[in-house]
């Protein structure tokens, strides 16, 4: 059954109570035969359990379950072994028993990239490296034979992350010039979607002006940008992380603004990949996303939000390191008033520029946050 529309507390029906039943299995709520009242309702605790279930999973904390939290759901009832595990270009297999086989694998020294939870090509090959060592026919299909050999087999590799080696070795040989590198600039939304309306000004087009400006920044330094989606177009997260893959981009960055039911909300923050679940993130990514948000914050009066690990859909599925950054809160008239001055976009624009070129450099070429200006910058 999927869930037919998003729903919250107060809501009723044979949706809350599958959704109680998943809740349940994740010892994260009573079971629905146990559950006091009514347990087709969303009550007070089911509310708690699915606000608990996203913070757990990285994902947009508000107590709804709308498709991305029911899909996570759905990831998240998987373990290793209770299906067979296979590579399908169109549509990868997702879950929490892909992730277990992806930690698996990179414990015992093979390269299946990022812990995603995601059954891409990388994965799969580190599965028919395994399969060829252990001297079962090398399918990449995880079948019986391959599970028990799983099972069999103590862990290889004691301590220590080797993805996150593998990433940092893969920035210190790319070197510390900006020209050459191919930098994806994804302003969110688009087309009919506007994203956040507020104080006479829209998300889609302050993000697509400032992404403009970003673009130009990057290619006077020499780097190759480009940018997800034009003015009169719109893209879903996953179509903007396929086409910033099929790049080969070294990073991407993506630009929004953001909301709250409240006005005094203020200030950016700035996300990359993390799961605090299955204990991984992209540790480029998080460098990246720490230097973004302390540029911006040296440069601008914003509020600082600081820098967190989500599992949104543009940052999971991008094989290169990829931040996004929430400008400011558009339901803020301080925030608005910022964002409408084309001057603060150019400030802001060049913090980003210069985050992108602080993270190639070495760290005795580095320099203060907040001083290093773009001709200095196009020198080094």
């Amino acid at each position: 059954m999927s869930a037919p529309q998003a729903f919250r507390r107060g809501d009723a029906g044979p949706a809350v109570l599958e959704v109680r039943g998943k809740l349940a299995r994740l010892g994260l709520l009573e079971t629905p035969d146990g559950a006091p009242g009514d347990p087709s309702r969303f009550d007070e605790a089911m509310d708690r359990a699915v606000r608990a279930f996203q913070q757990q999973r990285g994902i947009t904390v508000d107590g709804v379950v709308g498709a991305e939290t029911y899909r996570v759901l759905e990831e998240a009832r998987w373990r290793l072994g209770e299906r067979i595990l296979t590579h399908a270009v169109s549509h990868p297999m997702t879950g929490d028993d892909v992730a277990a086989l992806q930690r698996r694998l990179l414990d015992m020294g093979f390269d299946a990239g990022r812990v995603d939870g995601v059954l891409g090509r990388r994965t799969e090959a580190a599965l028919r490296d395994f399969q060829r060592n252990v001297g079962l026919q090398p399918d990449g299909t995880c079948g019986p034979s391959t599970f028990k050999a799983l099972a069999r087999l103590t862990r290889t590799v004691v301590g220590g992350r080797p993805d996150m080696l593998r990433e940092e070795t893969a920035l210190a040989r790319s070197g510390p010039a900006l020209s050459g590198k191919v930098v994806v600039v994804d302003p969110g939304h688009g087309g009919a979607d506007r994203g956040v309306v507020a104080h006479g000004l829209d998300e889609a087009s302050l993000v697509e002006d400032l992404a403009a400006r970003i673009e130009g920044r990057l290619t006077a330094t020499g780097v190759l940008a480009f940018l997800t989606r034009g003015t009169e177009s719109g893209l879903d997260d996953v179509d903007r992380a396929g086409f910033a893959n099929t790049a080969e981009a070294d990073l991407l960055i993506s630009l929004h603004v953001d909301a709250a039911p409240s006005p005094r909300a203020a200030g950016v923050a700035t996300y990359y990949y993390g799961n605090d679940r299955h204990g991984h993130s992209s540790a480029v990514g998080e460098r990246f996303a720490e230097l973004v948000q302390r540029e911006i914050v040296a440069r601008t009066d914003l509020v600082d939000g600081r820098t967190h690990g989500k599992t949104w859909d543009l940052l999971r599925r991008t094989r290169m390191p990829a931040v996004r950054i929430e400008l400011g809160y558009l339901t803020n008239a301080g925030d608005a008033a910022r964002l409408a001055d084309p001057g603060f976009r150019d400030v802001v624009a060049e913090a980003v520029v210069v985050a992108v070129g602080r993270l190639y450099l070495p760290p005795d070429d580095d320099a203060p946050t907040g001083t290093l200006r773009l001709p200095e910058l196009a020198r080094r």
